[in-house]
């Protein structure tokens, strides 16, 4: 039988996984915080842009967390979960461009249907049964993050 709690590894790496969305949304709130962090890091890792550019390679990540989650199924469970394992990606793919308001918003939508597709699989028994509570509390700071940038 899984455990319901969550290992502390896969929870300490999901929330380092959190700091350049963090991080992006308290340098777009603190101008000095950005104006530190331009003169450190460069322009591309401070505010929005460093959410956008990392938002983007995280769903990717996801879609290969999801395909291997669908190597634990057969048939047709396993066909329809490659098919949907995809999504992410080609959602980060076609859906961040148009600045960064369009592309913050498109990545929440994203990262909340990410959240769907993680409660499919968990649903089929092929994630760990501490998952969803990992997931959820992630993708809630993920999408608190990412509003700053769009909504402020």
């Amino acid at each position: 039988m899984q455990e319901r709690q969550i290992p502390i590894a896969p929870l300490s790496l999901g929330l380092a996984g959190l700091i350049p969305f963090v991080w992006g949304a308290l340098s777009f709130l603190i101008p000095d915080l950005a104006l530190w962090g331009t003169q450190v890091f460069g322009p591309r890792f401070v505010g929005p842009y460093i959410q956008l550019f990392y938002g983007a390679i995280i769903l990717s990540f996801m879609s290969g967390v999801l395909w291997g989650f669908a190597t634990k199924a057969n048939g047709q469970q396993a066909a329809i979960g490659y098919a949907l394992s995809t999504i992410p990606a080609l959602w980060a793919f076609f859906m961040t461009g148009g600045g960064p308001v369009s592309a913050g918003t498109n990545l929440m939508f994203g990262f909340a249907g990410l959240l769907l597709l993680d409660y499919t699989f968990f649903s089929w028994g092929l994630t760990p049964r501490w998952w969803m509570r990992l997931r959820l509390l992630l993708t809630i700071i993920v999408l608190a993050s990412l509003s700053v940038g769009v909504m402020f």
